[in-house]
């Protein structure tokens, strides 16, 4: 003879699961509440002149960074598809 359930119907176990309390995380002790720097001892940022003032940067998918090297190179790329793009396609404005 089956027993019969303990359980409220409609209680499923994720949500028995769920309403289960899990242990507190310890303290992170190395995080200190406030920090001073010393801001006479920074230097500048030396891959800030690679960023032309209005210049947009791109992730490059792994297979496509494979085949250029360097900036200049998918500029010049981009540049040729512009110019062998149709008038009508080069004049439509990007939708923000």
């Amino acid at each position: 003879m089956k027993k019969p359930s303990t359980k409220s119907p409609g209680t499923s176990a994720r949500r028995v699961a769920a309403k289960r309390e899990l242990p507190a995380a310890p303290p992170n002790d190395d995080l200190q509440p406030h920090y001073d720097f010393d801001y006479s001892k920074s230097k500048p940022n030396r891959f800030a002149v690679r960023f032309a003032e209005g210049a947009i940067a791109v992730v490059l998918d792994p297979d496509v960074a494979t085949v250029f090297h360097s900036a200049e190179a998918v500029n010049s790329f981009l540049r040729s598809a512009i110019a062998a793009m149709p008038a009508m396609e080069r004049k439509r404005k990007r939708a923000s």
